[in-house]
């Protein structure tokens, strides 16, 4: 597990990370931990793939066949104990290509859309950049610990809402919903006629403990009711490759959908996204299981300094994702100053949690996955900046 320390300089790469360092936090000392890619080396198998593709130098138009059907039936079976048809797959460039899509597909402008708070930003655009009426089911906060509020879950179904778009794992709380938790969800929507659409995108990077279910996998009536977008980019850090696919077994939406796509143009994925999603899904499974160790690792040790020396912050303990969620309400700071502590202060680049919704006033979200002298130095300037306030 050695190649996962190596300390990679990804600057002048373009990479949106590293590259934009000074456009975004305004120096360049900051120590970039915020969007959601590693700076981890994909697994030999992908890389591989890749070059053996790029050697036949010539790039053409490219197609997915039943090959790379069968890659994406194999993976989530053995990884999640899902059979599905390859008839139900619709590939696409990326998961939030796909929600708008969804949203444009299969609902009205003025429609009701919810969703789950605080959340990924993109959830809020694809619904207000297409004149959907955004709902919110802001999540509890009970215990230091994420939980849904059925009671205004059900209600909100109940006045009208058409769409109920689903994080599963969650981003940023990092909560992995339960069988029940799941299913209650998506009986609800049933009851309702409300389309579930699942985005479980960090299905793959589950904490031990914790075990990610596709929704779908409830029963064959949430089957038919539910779509599901899935990718093997955040898993094997693939990005910047666009590929990724939805799945639903309902033949009349599975047709809405491929029409919806074919609308926009978007009915090819890049020559090195569908090499390298094979090449991930059918040879990357040991390396998938060394970096879920590194990560276990690195939670570990963040929580544990952040938990021995401070009591003016705390991590939510997350179920899933690479992405720790930082409770810094103690701090007293309005969310500008916090952001202007933790770049000014800290000189830590982090995720404003303003920007996943009001509920995340007072918080920040941290990427660990990165090399552990890395998850090291970050947290010890947050430590260090916090001692330095008292």
């Amino acid at each position: 597990m050695n190649y996962f320390q190596e300390m990679i300089d990804r600057t002048g790469t373009r990479s949106v990370k590293w590259d934009l360092r000074d456009q975004l936090f305004k120096r360049s000392d900051v120590l970039p931990m915020w969007v959601a890619d590693m700076d981890f080396y994909t697994a030999d198998a992908v890389r591989e793939a890749i070059i053996k593709r790029a050697e036949h130098n010539l790039y053409g138009y490219t197609t997915t066949d039943e090959k790379v059907n069968e890659a994406v039936q194999l993976w989530l079976e053995k990884r999640h104990g899902w059979h599905i048809n390859s008839k139900w797959i619709t590939f696409s460039p990326g998961v939030v290509t796909s929600l708008h899509i969804l949203v444009q597909t299969l609902t009205e402008e003025q429609d009701q859309v919810m969703i789950q708070t605080p959340v990924y930003p993109p959830f809020y655009s694809v619904v207000t950049n297409h004149n959907r009426t955004l709902v919110k089911n802001p999540l509890k906060f009970v215990n230091g610990r994420y939980e849904i509020d059925f009671e205004d879950f059900e209600e909100k179904l109940k006045n009208g809402v058409r769409m109920f778009i689903l994080c599963s794992p969650h981003n940023p709380v990092g909560r992995v919903w339960t069988r029940d938790e799941l299913k209650k969800m998506a009986e609800l929507c049933i009851q309702y006629d409300v389309i579930m659409v699942s985005d479980e995108i960090h299905g793959d990077l589950i904490y031990e403990g914790y075990k990610h279910t596709p929704v779908a996998t409830l029963s064959e009536e949430i089957e038919k009711h539910t779509i599901t977008l899935m990718s093997p980019s955040k898993t094997f850090n693939l990005a910047g490759l666009q590929a990724s696919y939805v799945i639903t077994a309902n033949e009349e939406r599975k047709k809405q959908i491929d029409q919806g796509f074919t609308r926009q143009g978007l009915k090819m994925l890049n020559t090195f996204g569908i090499i390298a999603m094979e090449a991930a899904y059918l040879h990357g499974e040991h390396w998938l299981d060394d970096l879920l160790k590194v990560l276990e690792d690195h939670k570990n040790y963040a929580m544990d300094i952040f938990k021995q020396t401070t009591d003016l912050m705390e991590v939510i303990q997350p179920e899933g994702t690479y992405l720790l969620w930082l409770d810094c309400r103690k701090l007293n700071m309005t969310q500008e100053e916090l952001k202007q502590f933790m770049i000014e202060k800290a000189r830590v680049g982090l995720n404003d949690g303003s920007t996943f919704g009001e509920e995340g006033n007072g918080f920040m979200r941290m990427n660990i996955a990165c090399p552990k002298q890395r998850v090291e130095e970050g947290t010890k300037r947050i430590v260090r900046a916090l001692k330095e306030l008292k």
